[in-house]
């Protein structure tokens, strides 16, 4: 058996890091096989070797996102300890330390995963960014801090968000109510998003003033959208004319995101998904990113994973 010793800055960090009633510090015992004793402002970890350096990394890694983001999680505890099984427990702490936005509460939005991270970096980096990937991986989620975030910061004067509206095989002229209100059950989960890191009131003003924009992708024909920040979500259910038709509004000093499941397409059979034929057709062209996310990095529900599970083996 081997021990190891990690020192902390104080006791309210140790606190932190060991988590409410000592959550946290369990799952890095029973991950790892470990025995974890606090002693003044530091601890002790008793194990074999290997499992010793892993437990000193995850801590050394919990530091560094509690430091940085200011938010540790059950969700943060368990990807730590899986990434310093494998010896890369700075790259999740690095991920997680990327404070991406805060909500109007004040809360840090940081990366979960290093998958989240490298999407993160690469709506920074590119006019174009395409993303694929399962239910609550955080695609439509991160990319709309970023949209709230440029606009704060002024590098862009408009949000942009659009949805193909063909979910469950409805069109538009057969669902009941004005035109507001046969759109609005499209784009519900985008001002769900936007409302949290605006606030509700700020985000009212800001639609109100044209500043943030929501309406079904057919909207889009015939416009140059300048200036803005676009987000394109649910696009496996655009076609190929319709994709073609929205990457051609990009107009100057503006931004688009564009993301999907290419799995779940509501699309007729013999129609193929624009977002498919693009990530083929757009792939390795300067200035556009291809992402995808994978079930393991789904951060719902741990259910939701098990559903996804369920689901790829039928």
């Amino acid at each position: 058996m081997e021990t190891g010793h990690v020192e902390f800055e104080s006791l309210d960090q140790i606190t932190d890091i060991f988590g409410p009633h000592d959550s946290y510090v369990e799952i890095i015992e029973k991950a790892l096989g470990v025995r974890v004793k606090q002693i003044d402002t530091g601890i002790d970890i008793t194990g074999e070797k290997e499992s010793v350096k892993a437990a000193a990394d995850t801590f050394e890694a919990l530091k560094k996102i509690r430091e940085n983001s200011g938010s540790l999680s059950v969700w943060t505890a368990n990807q730590a300890v899986e990434f310093a099984k494998k010896g890369n427990a700075d790259d999740i702490a690095d991920a997680m330390a990327d404070v991406v936005a805060v909500t109007s509460k004040g809360k840090p939005v940081s990366c979960k995963t290093v998958r989240q991270k490298k999407y993160i970096n690469a709506i920074r980096e590119n006019t174009i960014t395409i993303c694929t990937g399962p239910a609550g991986t955080g695609k439509t989620y991160l990319a709309m801090a970023l949209a709230v975030t440029a606009l704060k910061k002024k590098e862009i004067s408009k949000i942009v968000l659009t949805r193909p509206a063909v979910e469950a095989g409805e069109k538009l002229g057969f669902l009941p109510g004005d035109l507001q209100e046969k759109v609005d059950p499209y784009l519900t989960p985008l001002y769900d998003a936007l409302g949290e890191f605006l606030g509700e009131d700020k985000y009212t003003k800001l639609e109100e003033r044209g500043v943030i924009e929501a309406a079904p992708l057919a909207f889009m024909r015939g416009r140059t959208l300048k200036d803005s920040f676009i987000v394109l979500d649910e696009a496996q259910n655009c076609t190929i004319p319709q994709m073609k038709m929205f990457l051609t509004r990009l107009g100057e000093n503006s931004k688009m995101v564009i993301t999907g499941d290419i799995t779940q397409t509501d699309l007729p059979r013999n129609a193929k998904s624009g977002l498919k034929h693009a990530i083929e057709l757009l792939d390795g062209i300067e200035d556009i990113a291809i992402a995808s996310f994978g079930k393991n990095d789904v951060i719902r529900h741990p259910l939701v994973q098990k559903i996804i599970d369920a689901y790829e083996k039928a």
